[in-house]
């Protein structure tokens, strides 16, 4: 690895660290379009203020796209852009180790104690 190594994966990490960013990626991933009610459904662990937060850093980079309609009471509609799907394999990627990993702790510690651990988080 190269000196470089280091910026280029930070830049990386910036759009992938963290709890929600991966998640809203692939919510937005699988269904195409949806509205900020929406995403708070699909990931009831978010606070309005963070979703809020995250997808203006994913705008920001122009990961995902938000569509404003100009009427009342307003409509706001949020996709992933033609280069946030270059994210797409990192995304699935990051899926199957998730379930390889996660199958490995339940082989190390068990179901229950795995359940308490994710329960936490």
């Amino acid at each position: 690895m190269t000196k470089d190594c280091q910026k280029t994966i930070e830049a990386s990490l910036e759009i992938l660290v963290g709890k929600w960013k991966p998640i809203i990626l692939f919510h937005l991933m699988d269904h195409g379009v949806l509205r900020f009610s929406e995403l708070q459904r699909l990931i009831p662990g978010i606070t309005k203020k963070m979703l809020t937060s995250q997808l203006r850093e994913l705008e920001y980079h122009r990961i995902v796209h938000r569509k404003v309609y100009l009427q009342v009471p307003p409509k706001v509609e949020y996709s992933i852009t033609e280069y946030g799907y270059t994210l797409r394999p990192v995304i699935e990627e990051m899926h199957k180790w998730g379930e390889k990993h996660l199958q490995k702790l339940k082989e190390w510690y068990g179901e229950e104690q795995l359940k308490k651990e994710m329960n936490k988080s």
